[in-house]
């Protein structure tokens, strides 16, 4: 009998020879019944997966539903709608011509299959669990984000015992710091609950202090917006070059600018500001979150897959050496506020800890939470940090994921850029609501008989439900957009935005509040161990904050200069 060559289908592989190589009837006949059962099969789970799609953004419309309305409401939503949404998305996709060109939506379906079965996973253990992982899990989703990214240059500037130690740093104080809030929850007189950092600053610290703190917290979420615009601007760069060295070679020019890019990031943050509030964005949130773990851990394996392809971990003691020994300096103080930047916890503890049960005590509860998942970042963070710095040494880029430290695979660099994109677009809309909305309350008290604060106009489109569009906040949020795109463009310096953004927030928010609400609450006297101890933290961590500032501002002189 004649041997033949590997088959190219499952199908195929059911055919039977006879002895002159022809096909024999009963092996057709059988190929035949075969493919009939796999096409039947393929044709059945599309259905499924049309069906199940309905009842997912079914889902997300309950829940929401009954997060406005109570558990007990009825939130009932026909899915026939959300199908033919779905099948005009899939008429779309059909053009795709054959599964090679498509290797980006299936590492992307990939990813998403993890991470829907890893939030099921986690939510089924605080379920069963309770208060303290849920805690945790917050914590863990609201700190890993965009900057991490910048973790292993700040490695390379300060070496291999200077970085992980200034982590290391950074990890304490912010444990200690998330300790003392943590007990500012209740007021210990009364018991009221506070129910976010400024309400606690509020009720402790007066009316001044109050308006201090809500002016550097609106600094910083503006600025973070700022910042996300100009990350989204070199991520959709670094996509456009991934390609282009793919198709070029690594020796080619592939530059880009990136103002187009935010640009058009801006019109999508002007269409995404028109959602209300936080309350009707909690997909965007969901998705951002998973967002930020996949492009983090793509991150930390493609510098891992870097060190094992070297044979060595590339580095030194001191970090990367510059030509003169103030541009070192100011690089480390750059460095310092880089990594200040990546842990952002201060301003939501409350908020987080206003989600855990009375009992046990929700300040014991988020003491331990804290501690477990600051353990957790941190490892992470070094991780990162010393793989990226370990697998580059002096040639370590300011964003491990847009430096082109990484060529191949390419599709994997664009799939993390596309990854940090979506996050950003949720993030964005994190950090600019809570602008909107106290812009939207001061407006309407200050001119609450304007038709322009107050009246709203429904608009409404097929296949979509009514939306009510307010004349003010079409202006004021357009505005702000533009604005960040503006500051976005005038300083496109990602590491030394990022390093102003951490010292800013660093010490007066994470540090000096806390500070200061503790010896008010419990009520130390000046010239005692605890007032000379607390005193001695809080002016390190200002010192810290200084030099990062000042050397975060040089870097983007000199970089303009």
């Amino acid at each position: 009998m004649e041997v033949k060559n590997s088959l190219p289908s499952t199908t195929s592989a059911l055919v039977a020879y006879d002895e002159d190589g022809h096909v024999k009837r009963t092996g057709k006949r059988m190929t035949w019944l075969a493919g009939f059962l796999r096409f039947l099969i393929l044709y059945g789970t599309s259905c499924a997966y049309v069906l199940t799609t309905g009842n997912s953004l079914r889902a997300i419309m309950g829940a929401n539903c009954y997060h406005k309305e109570g558990h007990q409401a009825r939130c009932a939503y026909v899915g026939n709608i959300y199908m033919m949404m779905f099948g005009i998305v899939q008429i779309v996709m059909s053009f795709i011509p054959d599964l090679h060109n498509m290797v980006w939506v299936s590492v992307f379906a990939a990813v998403m299959s993890f991470a829907y079965s890893f939030i099921g996973l986690g939510l089924g253990l605080a379920k069963v669990i309770g208060n303290l992982w849920s805690a945790v899990a917050h914590i863990i989703t609201a700190v890993i984000g965009s900057g991490v990214l910048s973790l292993a240059w700040s490695t390379a500037q300060l070496g291999w015992i200077g970085g992980p130690l200034v982590v290391l740093f950074f990890a304490i104080v912010i444990y200690v710091s998330s300790s003392l809030l943590s007990d500012f929850y209740r007021t210990s007189d009364s018991g009221k609950r506070n129910y976010s950092y400024m309400d606690a600053v509020r009720v402790n610290l007066g009316k001044r202090m109050t308006w201090l703190a809500g002016f550097l917290r609106f600094l910083i979420l503006y600025g973070t917006s700022c910042a996300y615009v100009l990350t989204t601007g070199n991520s959709l760069r670094a996509i456009m070059g991934a390609n282009c060295y793919h198709k070029e070679g690594h020796q080619a020019r592939c530059a880009y600018g990136g103002n187009i890019y935010m640009m058009m990031f801006g019109i999508v943050q002007i269409v995404m500001s028109f959602i209300p509030d936080l309350h009707n964005m909690v997909w965007v949130s969901v998705c951002a979150a998973v967002m930020s773990f996949t492009y983090s851990f793509i991150g930390l394996g493609l510098g891992f897959a870097k060190v094992i392809e070297n044979g060595r971990l590339m580095g030194s003691i001191t970090g990367i050496p510059a030509t003169n020994t103030a541009n070192k300096l100011w690089l480390v103080f750059q460095a310092l506020g880089d990594i200040a930047f990546a842990y952002p916890y201060a301003l939501i503890l409350l908020e987080i800890q206003d989600t855990l049960k009375s009992t046990p005590p929700e300040n014991q509860t988020m003491k331990k939470a804290s501690m477990v998942a600051i353990i957790v970042t941190t490892f992470f963070y070094l991780s990162c940090g010393c793989l990226g710095y370990g697998a580059f040494g002096n040639d370590t880029p300011g964003n491990i994921l847009t430096g082109f430290g990484f060529y191949e695979p390419y599709w994997l660099v664009a799939f993390a850029n596309a990854c940090i994109i979506l996050h950003l677009v949720g993030g964005y809309q994190m950090y600019s609501q809570p602008i909107y909305t106290t812009a939207d309350r001061w407006y309407s008290r200050r001119f609450h008989e304007s038709d322009f604060a107050n009246k709203s106009y429904i608009i409404k489109l097929p296949l979509i439900p009514g939306y009510e569009l307010n004349p003010f906040r079409l202006c004021f949020r357009t505005v702000y957009v533009i604005s960040t795109i503006g500051i976005a463009i005038l300083f496109p310096y990602f590491n030394q935005v990022l390093g102003v953004l951490g010292a800013i927030n660093f010490w007066p928010l994470t540090i000096y509040f806390p500070v200061e609400i503790y010896l008010q609450q419990r009520q130390i006297g000046a010239w005692t161990k605890q007032w000379i101890l607390l005193r001695m933290f809080s002016f390190v961590c200002f010192t810290v904050t200084l030099v990062g500032l000042v050397g975060s501002i040089q870097g983007i002189i000199s970089q303009k200069l």
